[in-house]
């Protein structure tokens, strides 16, 4: 099953994500669990949440490997979403 994760910022919490990038990076190439992954801009470039596409069993294992995210352990996120995807092309 493909979940989109879709989560957002804090406002001005840009230093955070920063500081917990490469930790965040390696976390997401540390399993087979992530298809894809990129963080959402604004319009003017910056970055201010994550896409995160997960291949799972259960919507559960989806929400056990985000709770183990290091920009979710540093309170990163205003809020997460999680939804199941379809991939067509």
């Amino acid at each position: 099953m493909l979940i989109a994760l879709i989560a957002r910022d804090k406002a001005g919490h840009i230093e955070l994500r920063k500081a917990n990038r490469a930790e965040h990076i390696e976390y997401l190439k540390s399993g087979t669990v992530v298809s894809q992954a990129g963080p959402l801009l604004s319009e003017e470039g910056d970055m201010i949440g994550s896409l995160i596409i997960l291949d799972v069993v259960t919507l559960e294992d989806a929400h056990t490997w985000s709770a183990h995210d290091p920009y979710v352990k540093a309170g990163l996120f205003e809020s997460v979403e999680f939804i199941h995807w379809n991939k067509v092309i």
